[in-house]
């Protein structure tokens, strides 16, 4: 599936292209051919869709297992928002503009907006509940995103600049900023391939878990540190695309099960694919424009997310 989500990325949008220009876009990249040239110009696109929806999936499953979660997600836990508002402070008060420094701001956004939300979700009788964490990531979420507009409004050239990253696309890649994102990527994939047989035995609680030798608190440190650092990572680069890492892991979930020995690298591949169809329906219903990929995987998303809140069991208050 990932292999065909591929070869229509690089085949469909607002002008479709043969398959002999697909083979030539990608074997003769001299080629004087329309078509071919159009091939080579979606390389990177497809390249840095196929690797930010890997991340943002890696990183769902992660928070839903460090969290004990099944809705959880970096859009739902308010980290995607802590990473708008630290980017948009850097448009607005540092004159932020490159790839490098919005990566940097996004992150740090996104490890102090996930601090906090766990932080006050364990306030209170019983921790952090998954119910408790899902409410203190909507209502950070609604604080963070309100500081957002505060900022923008009055200030017409960061509402210009930062309102097109907002939407979420990977319109804008090219092969800079994949080689920016891919240190990110690999350090957070690894540590959270890593992770999962200690994963494994946090789903049976905490106490089973220290019975087994498993260091929780290391543990949700080191899986929740690489899933920031995927959201985040991917965040800068493409804006707060949401909803990805929370279906790819319930898709893996209902095909492989609960063994986080597949769920994660596995959230990964889906992960990809969810993200690089998106992207090409969006170029395909927008033609000869585009729709941006966040509002698609939040029109996919959203109904989903609905439908998993009703029959999700989930701690009470």
């Amino acid at each position: 599936m990932l292999a065909i989500c591929i070869i229509a990325s690089f085949i469909f949008g607002s002008r479709a292209v043969s398959f002999q220009d697909l083979v030539d876009g990608l074997i003769y990249q001299n080629s004087n051919s329309y078509g071919a040239n159009v091939v080579h110009k979606r390389i990177s696109r497809t390249i840095f869709s196929v690797l930010c929806g890997a991340a943002l999936g890696v990183s769902g499953a992660l928070m839903q297992a460090v969290t004990r979660n099944p809705i959880a997600d970096p859009s739902i836990l308010g980290v995607n928002t802590g990473a708008s508002l630290f980017v948009v402070c850097g448009i607005a008060f540092f004159n932020i503009s490159t790839a490098h420094q919005y990566i940097w701001m996004a992150l740090i956004g996104a490890v102090l907006t996930a601090i906090f939300v766990f932080g006050i979700s364990y306030l209170g009788r019983g921790g952090a509940t998954p119910l408790k964490l899902v409410l203190a990531g909507a209502a950070t979420s609604a604080i963070l995103s309100s500081l957002v507009v505060a900022i923008m409004i009055p200030r017409a050239n960061v509402m210009d600049e930062f309102r097109f990253w907002q939407v979420g696309s990977v319109g804008a890649a090219n092969e800079n900023a994949i080689m920016l994102f891919l240190p990110f990527f690999i350090i957070g994939t690894v540590l959270g391939v890593l992770s999962t047989s200690a994963l494994n035995a946090l789903a049976l609680g905490d106490e089973i878990a220290k019975g087994l030798g498993v260091r929780t608190g290391t543990l949700r440190i080191v899986a929740a540190f690489a899933a920031v650092l995927l959201c985040g990572a991917a965040t800068a680069l493409a804006g707060p695309i949401g909803f990805v890492g929370l279906l790819s892991t319930h898709v893996i979930r209902l095909v492989l099960g609960p063994d986080m020995r597949f769920i994660i690298p596995m959230s990964a591949v889906t992960g990809a694919i969810i993200l690089t169809i998106s992207d090409v329906l969006g170029r395909v219903i927008g033609s000869p424009g585009e729709l941006e990929v966040g509002v698609v995987t939040a029109f996919i998303g959203a109904p989903i997310l609905i439908l998993l809140a009703r029959k999700a069991k989930v701690q009470s208050l």
